[in-house]
């Protein structure tokens, strides 16, 4: 085991730094990348809470306790499956404008939740620090620190903040309604007209106007619609400026 130093204590050192196990004479090769696609793959179909190292050694065709020469617990095994989906979103790359950038970079983050639900659930705790969400995270606030309304680092936190809220709300919200409909067995649009004759009840009480004004009046969008405008209205409050 690789310790390092800290004014907390000797730890022991991220996988990241880590050197991979020294091959063994054995039928199937490991690796770190090839434990974590598997597991990423066991997480697909059957969500974090049936995911194991048992069940990861087993997929793999070798003996659990082999697995803990590459991960010294479950901790770090999601830190690899999220760095792994955050080198799909870093695909995104680098444009030569901020705001195209960003979009990019936001537009792939949803594409890898909506294909990963899992990493959803990951989302909004503690910052992801593996090379590839650094990496992510290095373009973002890069492409946002060009944004016309980012006059300091203070401004770059704020905007960053702000972004990076949307997107862990919305994209928490649209899995959950993806997961809801799944175990329901029925749409938004189907529960929205379950309930439409008691809203319209409700409504013309006159208790709730701009709720009314809303829901007669607004425009209702798909869940892909609806993440693309609140992310230009994120993006606009950026730049101090609409977005035309």
């Amino acid at each position: 085991m690789y310790y390092m130093d800290t004014s907390y204590g000797s730890s022991a050192l991220p996988v990241w730094e880590r050197p991979e196990p020294q091959p063994r004479a054995a039928p199937v090769p490991l690796s770190r990348a090839k434990i974590a696609a598997t597991a990423i793959r066991l997480a697909d179909e059957h969500g974090l809470d049936g995911l194991s190292v048992r069940k990861i050694a087993k997929e793999l065709g070798v003996g659990p306790m082999r697995l803990y020469d590459y991960v010294i617990n479950r901790s770090e095994l999601l830190d690899l499956m999220v760095d792994a989906v955050y080198a799909q979103i870093a695909e995104a790359g680098q444009h030569s404008e901020w705001r195209a950038t960003v979009l990019a970079l936001v537009h792939r983050t949803r594409d890898a939740a909506l294909a990963h639900e899992w990493f959803s659930d990951l989302l909004g705790g503690r910052p992801h620090l593996g090379p590839h969400a650094l990496a992510v995270g290095e373009s973002t606030a890069a492409a946002l620190s060009q944004a016309p309304g980012v006059r300091n680092l203070d401004d770059l936190q704020r905007a960053l903040g702000a972004l990076n809220a949307f997107i862990v709300g919305a994209l928490r919200r649209e899995v959950t309604e993806r997961r809801t409909a799944r175990s329901t067995g029925t749409d938004v649009t189907a529960w929205q007209a379950s309930l439409g004759p008691y809203l319209t009840r409700m409504l013309k009480t006159g208790r709730y106007p701009t709720v009314a004004r809303l829901v007669l009046d607004g425009v209702h969008l798909n869940a892909e619609e609806t993440f693309n405008d609140n992310l230009t209205t994120i993006l606009d409050g950026i730049t101090g400026h609409p977005h035309t």
